[in-house]
C-alpha cells in the first residue's frame, strides 16, 4: 500500500477499473459491490427490485447499484464498518445515537460517494461530461473531491484539525417500526434516513453550519420522539439551509507519515455576507410541500400566512426571514 491520497477527480477515475475509495493504491483484486449492502436491504423488508431515478433520469434497481472496490478494502476496512452501524441500526435509536459521529460519517459519506460515482460514470457514457471532466462544475469537484478524501478515513488514519465537516443529527421517532426510506441531495451533499424508531440528517460538507443554523428548533427538541411529520419537517429546513449555505469549503489537506491531516480554512474568507442566504418563507413552504407529501398539505395551506408557515412544533422556531 502506498501512502499517497487518491485523489479520482485528477484524472476522472469513474471507469470501474479502480477501487472506487482506494483507487489502484492496494494491489488486491477489485470486485463490484452493491451499495445497498445485503444488511441493509434484509432490515429494510426490500427484495432488492425496488427502483431509484438517477441524475440522468435513467432508473435501476437498488441490486444493480455497485462500486468497484478492492478486496482487501472491501474485508478489512469496509466489512467492519458495516457490521458496526448494521449492529447499531438493528437496535434502533439508542443504538445508533451511541455511534460516533465520525462512523456514521463515513457509512453515510461511502454511501453518497458511491451515489456520486454511479452517476459521474453515467454522465461520462452519456457524454454529459467529457472523459476528464474539464466540462464539470470546478465547485462540485471540488466538494465531491474533499468528500472522497475524508471518507479515505475508513481504511487510513485522517486527522481533523479541531473542527468536524459535518452536522449529523439523530433523532428518536415516535412510531416503532418505521419503514427505511432515504433522501439524498448530491450537489449539497445533505442526506436523511428513517428506520424502525430513529431518523438521521446529515450534511456532509458544511462544517457543522447547518446544525449551528438550526440549534434552536435542535435544543428545544431535545431527546423528545419526533412523530413522522415533525422528522419530515426537521429534514426540510436541513435540506433548505444546505441549498441556502452558499460556501465553498476549503481545507488544507496534508499527508505526513501514513496519516492525513486536514484543516479547515475560515468559512468567512473574504465574504462580509452571511454564511447563509436569506432564508424565505415561501421558498421554505415549497420545499416542505415536497416532504410533506403522505399527507397532502397544499402550498396554499402551508404559507396561508406568509410571516408564519404552519408548523407541527410548538413553537415553530423557524429561521427568522431577512
Amino acid at each position: 500500500m502506498n501512502s499517497t491520497i487518491y485523489q479520482p477527480f485528477k484524472n476522472f477515475d469513474f471507469k470501474y477499473k479502480n477501487c472506487f475509495l482506494s483507487g489502484d493504491t492496494f494491489k488486491s483484486p477489485v470486485e463490484e459491490i452493491n451499495i445497498l449492502p445485503a444488511w441493509l436491504l434484509e432490515v429494510a423488508n426490500f427484495s432488492g427490485e425496488e427502483q431509484i431515478k438517477l441524475l440522468d433520469e435513467s432508473v435501476r434497481s437498488y441490486n444493480t447499484l455497485k462500486v468497484p472496490c478492492n478486496t482487501e478494502v472491501f474485508t478489512h476496512f469496509i466489512q467492519p464498518l458495516e457490521e458496526k452501524i448494521a449492529s447499531a441500526f438493528s437496535k434502533g435509536y439508542d443504538a445508533v445515537s451511541q455511534l460516533e459521529e465520525e462512523d456514521l460519517f463515513k457509512w453515510i459519506g461511502k454511501f453518497m460517494y458511491s451515489l456520486i460515482y454511479v452517476e459521474m460514470n453515467a454522465a461520462v457514457r452519456l457524454q454529459q461530461i467529457s472523459s476528464d471532466g474539464v466540462n464539470m462544475s470546478q465547485g462540485l469537484m471540488h466538494k465531491f473531491g474533499n468528500l472522497n478524501t475524508m471518507i479515505q478515513s475508513i481504511y487510513l488514519d485522517v486527522v481533523y484539525e479541531d473542527f468536524k465537516p459535518w452536522s449529523i443529527v439523530v433523532v428518536p421517532l415516535e412510531e416503532q417500526d418505521t419503514a427505511f426510506s432515504f433522501r439524498d441531495e448530491i450537489n449539497t451533499l445533505t442526506f436523511s434516513m428513517k428506520l424502525k424508531n430513529f431518523g438521521i440528517i446529515a450534511c456532509l460538507q458544511d462544517n457543522g453550519t447547518n446544525k449551528k443554523f438550526h440549534q434552536e428548533i435542535l435544543d428545544q427538541i431535545g431527546k423528545s420522539a419526533l412523530s413522522p411529520q415533525q422528522f419530515e419537517e426537521i429534514c426540510a429546513r436541513f435540506y433548505y439551509s444546505a441549498y441556502l449555505f452558499n460556501r465553498l469549503p476549503e481545507y488544507a489537506i496534508m499527508p505526513v507519515e501514513g496519516s492525513i491531516y486536514i484543516d479547515a480554512m475560515p468559512l468567512r474568507g473574504t465574504l462580509n455576507k452571511a454564511l447563509f442566504d436569506h432564508w424565505q418563507h415561501k421558498t421554505y413552504a415549497q420545499v416542505l410541500q415536497d416532504f410533506w407529501k403522505p399527507w397532502g398539505h397544499t402550498l396554499f395551506e402551508i404559507i396561508k400566512d406568509p410571516t408564519n408557515p404552519i408548523s407541527y412544533f410548538v413553537p415553530a422556531s423557524l429561521p427568522v426571514t431577512q
